[in-house]
């Protein structure tokens, strides 16, 4: 069983960092958009499921909207592989 909770800890991690590259890749324009590259394609389609709840919680007017969905999205990851560990 330490094994299962070992793998899906670091899958968990790996998320955390997906998410963290893609905040990154967000800052430099329009050359790292999904539809210009398909590795920022595949790492849009792997962290989209996970920011997608979270994407509601975006406060500002229209002009300069601020997005708080992966800051929340990691704070829930990091929740969820700590629960994991005391659990298991």
């Amino acid at each position: 069983m330490l094994f299962v909770v070992q793998i899906v800890s670091k899958v968990i991690s790996i998320l955390i960092y997906a998410i963290f590259v893609r905040v990154i890749l967000s800052w430099f324009g329009p050359k790292f958009y999904p539809s210009n590259n398909k590795l920022v394609a595949v790492l849009y389609d792997v962290t989209d499921p996970i920011l997608k709840p979270f994407q509601r919680f975006q406060f500002g007017n229209a002009a300069m909207r601020m997005d708080f969905s992966p800051i929340f999205a990691i704070l829930a990851l990091n929740v969820a592989q700590w629960l994991l560990w005391q659990i298991f």
